[in-house]
């Protein structure tokens, strides 16, 4: 599973290169078309659902499965209703999400568009938001929410000159923080939220969150640290409450095992649940599927190509399929509501320092 992790961050690399970076006229030139039928369709899109002065933006890693799609149309949903006066937008940041999704991989053939393209319309002759609100959708404030960032410095500095600075100079920009943004207030808050939800599996056996991470060299603001965080919140509540990753060192499935057994625990049920926005690759394959190569650990720590499910059951625990628990934390009213809550503390600050005032420190 691994492996096809880092096929797809190469091809990611391989499609922002041929897309941006032209090889010769030819590809110039569909790059230039593509470019302008997407932000022509975009555009098309604000001006016809164009009601209020104020814009929110989500900004959603993305995904191709159906279960993750109806998460986030219900989240528009909950934002409208929150947020009546403004009018309510949702993008994807990943290209290779954004294109399967258009050919239909899994699901019906649907268009996503990146950030850009929707600050971009915002800005357009006939729509001109007087206030954009940009809210990420990230759990953790690492490498996704960098660009989440950047798209919004871009924007602000007319990175591509093609906006009116009159505008850009009146126009009031704020952003939403990830889930676990803070240390202390968004950890206890999401700790206590998930406990609510799973407290009846927490006293039955082990409840393992499955969240994403990031390797050691794409750890960005140490954000990583969020995963320990909460578990320890957690297990304040209840000690059978874990925390693990995909792809953070030293916290894969193995080291959950050899925390539970350091614990005592070595049999029992273990429920598993994805600590993602929404239930798609990762939930639905890395933590519920049934690959089940069983093999040895690899120099990292971790036993690639077999889901948790199968590996904490090759332990010796009752793992199964009644005991995967495939929910994004977008599906969860109570833990959606701490994003929401992100957004309205933008709405209720200054003026976005679109840097220094979100980087964790």
């Amino acid at each position: 599973m691994k492996k096809i992790k880092f096929m797809l961050m190469a091809a990611v690399a391989l499609f922002t290169a041929t897309t941006f970076v032209a090889c010769n006229d030819d590809d110039d030139n569909k790059a230039s078309n593509n470019y302008t039928v997407y932000q022509q369709a975009v555009n098309n899109t604000v001006k016809s659902q164009k009601k209020n002065n104020k814009a929110i933006l989500l900004v959603a890693f993305g995904s191709t499965w159906q279960q993750a799609y109806d998460a986030f149309d219900a989240t528009v949903e909950a934002y409208k209703a929150q947020f009546p006066n403004y009018d309510v937008y949702l993008s994807f940041s990943s290209a290779i999400c954004i294109n399967r999704a258009a050919a239909g991989e899994n699901v019906k053939p649907r268009n996503f568009y990146a950030p850009p393209f929707w600050l971009n319309a915002f800005a357009q002759d006939g729509v001109k938001y007087s206030e954009i609100v940009i809210q990420s959708l990230q759990v953790i404030p690492g490498e996704e929410y960098t660009r989440v960032i950047n798209y919004i410095k871009d924007f602000a500095n007319n990175a591509n000159g093609d906006i009116d600075d009159a505008y850009l100079s009146k126009v009031t920009l704020k952003l939403g923080v990830p889930l676990l943004q803070d240390a202390e207030t968004d950890v206890k808050n999401v700790a206590q939220a998930l406990d609510a939800i799973y407290k009846k599996q927490a006293q039955d056996g082990v409840v393992a969150f499955m969240g994403h991470g990031n390797p050691d060299s794409y750890d960005t603001y140490k954000a990583n640290i969020r995963y320990t965080q909460l578990e320890h919140a957690m297990q304040k509540i209840n000690p059978n409450y874990y925390v693990g990753t995909v792809d953070m060192m030293g916290n894969f499935k193995t080291h959950v095992l050899a925390r539970m057994k350091a614990a005592g625990i070595k049999s029992g049920k273990v429920y598993c649940h994805p600590l993602m926005s929404i239930a798609g690759d990762h939930a639905h394959n890395d933590m519920a599927g049934d690959d089940n190569e069983n093999g040895r650990p690899n120099a990292e720590g971790e036993v690639e190509d077999t889901s948790w499910k199968c590996y904490f059951s090759a332990q010796g625990y009752t793992c199964n399929d009644e005991t995967q628990i495939v929910k994004g934390l977008l599906e969860l009213p109570g833990v959606r509501e701490i994003w929401i809550n992100h957004t309205k503390d933008a709405m209720n600050s200054d003026p976005l320092d679109y840097y220094h005032s979100k980087n964790p420190e």
